[in-house]
């Protein structure tokens, strides 16, 4: 496809899927949503908080954006990424490709999110729901009748 479109966004509002553009050249439009899920190595989270190089991190979008509209020959690409923190169920990463053939938007949609893990200097750190169990009061110790305290010595 000739010419294509592409658009990327690093922004720290949320991610709205972009309007219908009628492109008469696409058989196929692949729309992929990055959620941020509940847990994160098996504890749970309240989100992420997530950090970029700005001016980077845009450059490497744009580089991928190009790249993907090339080699898949896609009509458009666009890649949005939010940055800051991202609450459970909500979308960190929105991508749209637009081809010719499904097969290709697949393709291209997948290979995206692949490159932009790989590349991109977009740092993630969980926000881990606080799961601290507090006692109303120490156990006793059997010996000295005293509370017991780690470390302490009797």
């Amino acid at each position: 496809m000739a010419n294509p479109v592409c658009e990327v966004l690093l922004t720290e509002g949320q991610l709205n899927v972009p309007e219908n553009r009628v492109d008469l050249a696409a058989g196929a439009r692949v729309d992929f949503q990055g959620i941020v899920r509940g847990s994160e190595d098996g504890r749970e989270i309240e989100g992420i908080d997530y950090e970029a190089h700005r001016e980077m991190a845009e450059h490497q979008l744009k580089q991928i954006a190009e790249q993907a509209a090339i080699e898949f020959r896609l009509g458009s690409v666009i890649i949005h990424h939010r940055i800051g923190f991202v609450a459970v169920g909500e979308p960190s990463l929105l991508t749209r490709v637009c081809s010719g053939h499904r097969e290709a938007a697949f393709q291209a949609s997948r290979w995206i999110v692949e490159e932009l893990k790989k590349k991109v200097t977009i740092w993630k750190r969980p926000r881990f729901k606080s799961n601290v169990l507090r006692r109303a009061s120490r156990p006793r110790s059997r010996r000295s009748g005293v509370a017991s305290s780690e470390g302490a010595t009797v």
